[in-house]
């Protein structure tokens, strides 16, 4: 009975599924099917109940230096508690519908006064958690720089993370895999060094603190060849006081890092690709026996070469016809 009943769920699940009927609804699923090389994960950032004008200024600075690939919710949402059981179920219900695989929980108590909740996702489904406090916080607007030098928004950042804590500390070591998720963008095979005009760094401190500041980095003249780097601080800095942490679990851990076989390509014939022509073909053509195929009319061309063969063929007999006449005299 209990068995029947288990696919009775099943069945009544499967009815729920719904199949894309146009090419719009087709091709959204197919952006968001997993893919054997992953394009740059988005980030949810929302907040609980109640929060601090710290908290929010840590929000809004870090959805401006994620702007395009950060989705941020500005309602309050109370139900929201990712360390509680059934507390993560409208968390992993927004990272569905937002196709976000990290997100950022901001909440505010008396208890865990200026709370950041950082979180991976997996299939939609919590899969590790970092709770950390953030403490003498600086925001993008207190620091004077030249605007010149800004960096660019969606520029590859460099991230260093400096001290032995980070190798040693197990709580710092799961907050660095975390921050490295959440700050390294989209994964490219090449760099141009013209481009790098960030870096993050994050230095680990004692009891499980790590001091995190956001520069901008200047490439000046040096007389060899390699230039002279300077950081000059933009903003946002902050302490991040590591308070709890959830590892994932085995099973899970294992399936995510799981990869795919390579598919090889198929070889097609006959085609071959050209860094500057693109995609070539050849093409087999039999000879065509041009001529003894006969001609569908008269060409204008044939017409004037008979006109100037019959011309020719009169003036050769009116000649015979001339000669044979004197002969005859």
């Amino acid at each position: 009975m209990q068995r029947f009943s288990e696919l009775r769920v099943f069945s009544d699940r499967m009815k729920e599924i719904k199949t894309p009927k146009s090419g719009r609804a087709r091709r959204a699923l197919e952006k968001r099917a997993p893919k054997h090389l992953e394009e740059g994960k988005k980030t949810l950032i929302l907040h609980g109940t109640k929060t601090s004008s710290v908290l929010n200024a840590v929000l809004a600075d870090i959805y401006n230096l994620k702007k395009g690939t950060a989705v941020k919710f500005n309602r309050k949402n109370d139900n929201i508690r990712p360390f509680e059981s059934g507390g993560d179920t409208s968390l992993e219900f927004f990272s569905l519908k937002t196709d976000c695989s990290l997100f950022i929980f901001g909440s505010h108590s008396k208890k865990r006064p200026d709370n950041l909740v950082i979180g991976r996702c997996y299939d939609h489904h919590i899969y590790d958690l970092v709770e950390v406090g953030v403490e003498n916080f600086r925001s993008m607007a207190s620091f004077s720089y030249n605007r010149k030098i800004a960096p660019k928004a969606g520029s590859k950042p460099l991230i260093a993370f400096i001290g032995e804590g980070f190798e040693t500390v197990e709580e710092l070591k799961h907050l660095k895999e975390v921050l490295l998720d959440l700050l390294r963008g989209e994964e490219v095979e090449n760099l141009n060094l013209a481009g790098l005009d960030r870096i993050y760094v994050c230095t680990a401190l004692p009891s499980n603190r790590v001091f995190l500041t956001h520069c901008a980095v200047r490439l000046k003249k040096s007389g060899t060849t390699i230039p002279r780097i300077e950081l000059v601080e933009v903003g946002p800095s902050m302490d991040l006081v590591v308070r709890r942490h959830r590892l994932p679990n085995e099973a899970v851990e294992k399936a995510a890092k799981k990869k795919a076989a390579e598919k090889t390509k198929k070889k097609v014939k006959n085609v071959k690709g050209d860094a500057l022509l693109g995609t070539l073909g050849r093409i087999y053509i039999p000879d065509q026996k041009v001529g003894d195929a006969a001609l569908p009319h008269k060409a204008k061309g044939v017409k004037r070469e008979r006109r100037e063969a019959k011309i020719k063929d009169g003036a050769a007999r009116e000649h015979i016809s001339k000669k044979q006449k004197q002969d005859a005299d």
